[in-house]
């Protein structure tokens, strides 16, 4: 089985066995109490890498969003504009904090001229604005126009508050038409080429990194407020002494390996929109691992998914944002080969022929159950 529904965008993962011992999974002890000294130390590499003065873990993005609105409203009065193309774990932090209320307001998706105008309709208020956003849209492949934000944010003296978990490790510094990640996996601030005291970064590192924690960097600041003012880190457990020890790891491998990692997805993900062109079909995504197939005529969705099933390639059918169509999903990583794209496509094709060679003469889409019987004909 061919699986295109991991997220582990540079194929990184984490044996028992090529990771740091450890003699306890936890302190027992809370993070407020006392951080154990190899998250300390993680901590810093990831501020470096993420260009800010201070950076402090948590076990996930849920944890520092849950807290991170409470923390900067304890010491003056904001106003949080969410991007509605924000990613649902942020969302709940932002409905968290207007539940006890703190204003909250969303603008439309990617659009700095909305942002504008709800910022300059609040000016004289007294609320420090504070702008959240996702640092790229994986379903599109756009990144935020965060040097648009920034600069807002700046006139306004607010922050910027950026989720950048799907970025993280993949997009980096300096890109150019050979290199579009750009390098050191930093994000969608390095990519853009933005850094500064008003940016809050926080990250997941599950997904480029293979590790389940997370981090939240900025100012040193606003993180040191964090660490003093969270309640999550009083309640909830720290990240497992196993889990820092793969991220330590995680940041070699990407000292050492991560342009060619980079290189190689960028490869993989091309050869992959070049061979949907070849067989008549497209993907929503741009430049990024995740390529969401465009609705195909004569074909259903839930039926392709189900016949590609059958042909050995695993995809991810899932229901888009403002929409009312299943929609079909591959994950390119860097695990994968050239021979797996090309299996890929000739699945593809074989089951868009299928499809359409038992419904094309009829007025009505086939279900996934009306499609079984077909496949086991044709198999």
């Amino acid at each position: 089985m061919l699986d295109f529904t991991s997220v582990l965008y540079l194929g990184i993962h984490h044996a028992h066995h090529a990771l740091a011992p450890w003699v306890r999974l936890t302190t027992g002890r809370p993070a407020a109490t006392e951080p154990a000294p190899e998250g300390e130390r993680l901590a810093q590499r990831l501020a470096q890498l993420l260009h800010c003065e201070r950076a402090v873990l948590a076990s996930s993005t849920l944890h520092l969003f849950w807290d991170l609105f409470d923390v900067l409203s304890a010491w003056e009065r904001i106003a949080i504009y969410a991007d509605a193309g924000t990613y649902p774990i942020v969302r709940w932090g932002v409905e968290r904090a207007a539940a006890k209320g703190i204003q909250a307001e969303t603008f439309q998706k990617r659009d700095s001229r909305a942002l504008e105008r709800l910022l300059r309709r609040s000016r004289g208020r007294g609320y420090r604005p504070v702008v959240v956003t996702d640092g790229i849209c994986p379903e599109t492949g756009q990144p935020a126009p965060l040097p648009d934000y920034l600069m807002l944010v700046r006139e306004y003296g607010g922050y910027l508050v950026i989720d950048d978990t799907q970025a993280l490790g993949i997009l980096g510094k300096d890109p150019k038409p050979n290199a579009p990640y750009g390098q050191g996996g930093g994000g969608t601030p390095a990519w853009h080429g933005i850094k500064g005291p008003e940016l809050i970064i926080g990250s997941s590192l599950a997904k480029g990194f293979g590790a389940p924690l997370a981090v939240l960097a900025g100012n040193a600041r606003v993180i040191l407020e964090f660490e003093n003012r969270s309640a999550t880190r009083v309640h909830c457990s720290p990240p497992s002494l196993a889990v820092i020890s793969a991220a330590h790891r995680a940041l070699v491998i990407n000292n050492r390996q991560g342009e060619h990692l980079r290189s190689r997805l960028a490869k993989l993900v091309c050869q992959f929109k070049d061979g949907l062109r070849q067989i008549g079909l497209m993907a929503r995504g741009g430049f990024f691992p995740t390529q969401t197939l465009r609705a195909i005529a004569g074909v259903d969705t839930e039926s392709l998914h189900r016949v590609l099933l059958g042909f050995g390639i695993r995809a991810i059918s899932r229901q888009p944002r403002n929409s009312s169509s299943p929609a079909l999903s591959f994950v390119i990583t860097a695990s994968h080969t050239q021979s797996d794209i090309g299996c890929c496509m000739d699945a593809l094709q074989r089951a868009c022929a299928l499809i359409r060679r038992e419904w094309g003469r009829s007025t009505c889409q086939p279900t996934c159950s009306d499609i079984l019987p077909i496949y086991g004909r044709y198999h």
